[in-house]
């Protein structure tokens, strides 16, 4: 069985450039990788974007890396020093957009799949979830993939998600959790009027400022065991009214609420419906309220699975990696669902940006760690493990 080269299959996926909802035949490289090495493919698309399941075994217990595809749009192209899907080496990095979130730690993971196998079957069964949703809302990638596998039944014991964690440098976190998300439209609807009639109208700016102003200074919690306090952040305001002498008819604004698992989001959202009562009392018009629960917060405990990954990182780097629930969402979010879900993967401070790269040392690194969790997973969950 032939072996993947990290570097060259990460080098293929970059050069198709699959901004999200786009694939550009990103899920048939994939593809190929994995029939070659022997795994059961399935695709799944959902609305306009394409997904695969992979299998290799069908017995437990069942190990699987997610991750996705898609990439988020390079920006201004003549201000990258190459092609942003060229996917070049220079001077030992990799450039291009997905170098470092995440096909290139995609890449690491099939790479590690056909190291490991090459030296004899796994004691259980390895998957892969790869979606082409990540960089958009989810919600026809990897949120309809775990509802789907969840209908009929498909067991995953472990899941391990290889977005971009490393802070500072590669192997020094592990994401154990992620805080909740929560997405809010605030509209207040009054009555447009003259400035100089104030009685004739209803103003919504006041009434939207001070609701705003509740929100933003109401404190939620004093944070959760391994977790950050929850924080409410205003994201934008907006009125669109051009005139100084008009009272506008609406006013509305924007606001995210990153939240511990002291909380659930529709918590979050029947507090914010009852504020939104309350302005209204004595106000002639409305408050409206669009809520998005994007993800509910979740914390994986600290068991054989966190140590497999954690032993991995540190025989390969020498660092042993912070146990972190820091930073925005992932497809974790989803996966969540299915099994306990750990985060692993290179070294973030590119991604998204101009010039996105990584060293190839790295993903060569990365590759050797996914091989150790592999093998430490098998043998710490496996068939001979259990008997």
């Amino acid at each position: 069985m032939t072996l993947v080269d990290p570097i060259a299959f990460a080098q293929d996926l970059i050069r198709r450039p699959s901004v999200t909802p786009l694939d550009a035949g990103a899920m048939d490289v994939l593809e190929g990788a994995l029939q070659s090495l022997g795994f059961a493919c399935r695709r799944m698309r959902f609305a306009d974007i394409e997904n695969i399941y992979a299998r290799r075994g069908t017995q437990g217990p069942n190990l699987c890396f997610g991750g996705h595809t898609d990439v988020v749009p390079p920006g201004d192209a003549a201000a990258w020093s190459a092609d942003p899907f060229a996917g070049l080496v220079t001077d030992g990095v990799l450039q291009g957009r997905g170098a470092v979130d995440m096909k290139g730690a995609v890449a690491a993971f099939v790479a590690a799949v056909s190291r490991v196998i090459a030296k004899g079957e796994p004691e259980g069964s390895l998957s892969l979830i790869i979606t082409g949703d990540e960089e958009g809302s989810g919600h026809d990638g990897a949120r309809r993939i775990v509802e789907t596998l969840l209908a009929e039944g498909e067991r995953i014991d472990h899941c391990l998600v290889g977005e971009p964690t490393s802070s500072a440098a590669l192997g020094d976190m592990i994401k154990v959790g992620r805080r909740g998300s929560l997405n809010c439209v605030l509209t207040v609807e009054g009555v447009q009027g003259h400035v100089a009639y104030p009685h004739r109208a209803a103003n919504p700016v006041p009434v939207l400022i001070a609701l705003l102003h509740r929100l933003a200074t109401h404190r939620l919690d004093d944070g959760f065991p391994e977790f950050q306090p929850s924080n409410l952040e205003v994201t934008d305001l907006e009125v669109g009214n051009p005139a100084h002498n008009v009272i506008p008819a609406r006013a509305s604004a924007r606001l995210n609420i990153r939240f511990n698992p002291r909380w659930k989001g529709q918590e979050l959202v029947t507090w914010i419906e009852g504020l939104c009562r309350e302005a209204e009392i004595g106000f002639n018009g409305r408050v409206i309220l669009k809520p998005t629960i994007s993800g509910e917060a979740f914390f994986t405990q600290p068991d054989r699975f966190v140590t497999v990954v954690s032993e991995a990182v540190e025989a390969v780097t020498g660092r042993s990696p912070e146990l972190s629930t820091s930073g925005g969402t992932s497809d974790a979010r989803f996966f969540r669902a299915l099994c306990p879900v750990l985060e692993f993967g290179l070294l973030g401070t590119t991604m998204h940006m101009v010039n996105e790269r990584t060293p190839v040392a790295e993903v060569e690194a990365l590759t050797r760690i996914y091989e150790g969790v592999i093998a430490g997973y098998f043998q710490a969950f496996g068939h001979a493990a259990a008997a």
